[in-house]
């Protein structure tokens, strides 16, 4: 299962990774600035007006099967197409609650 985690440069992305990462490919990503050397995939502003869409084509580019969103203006804005990505039988799962 390819799997996409949301605001990777927090501690909380970083401790999820870790707990599903044994049969898993987990790839990090956030809207934030970051250093390139990081690994970490620049993933779109949840703030743009396009945001569901440009979400939508980097999950089917990539291949992701899931998305946990770990932050809440993300999650706030992509809960609302879940039956969309759900069409493309990709999971959208709420973490942001946690954080």
């Amino acid at each position: 299962m390819n799997i996409l985690i949301t605001a990777a440069t927090t501690a909380q992305a970083h401790k999820l990774k870790a707990s599903i990462a044994d049969n898993n490919s987990v790839v990090l990503g956030d809207f934030s600035d970051f250093p390139s050397f990081m690994g970490i995939i620049k993933l779109p502003s949840p703030a743009s007006d396009t945001y569901t869409h440009e979400m939508l084509t980097l999950c089917l580019d990539n291949n992701f099967d899931a998305v946990y969103l770990l932050n809440r203006q993300e999650a706030d804005v992509l809960l609302l197409s879940e039956t969309l990505f759900n069409e493309y039988n990709i999971r959208i799962v709420n973490g942001s609650d946690n954080v």
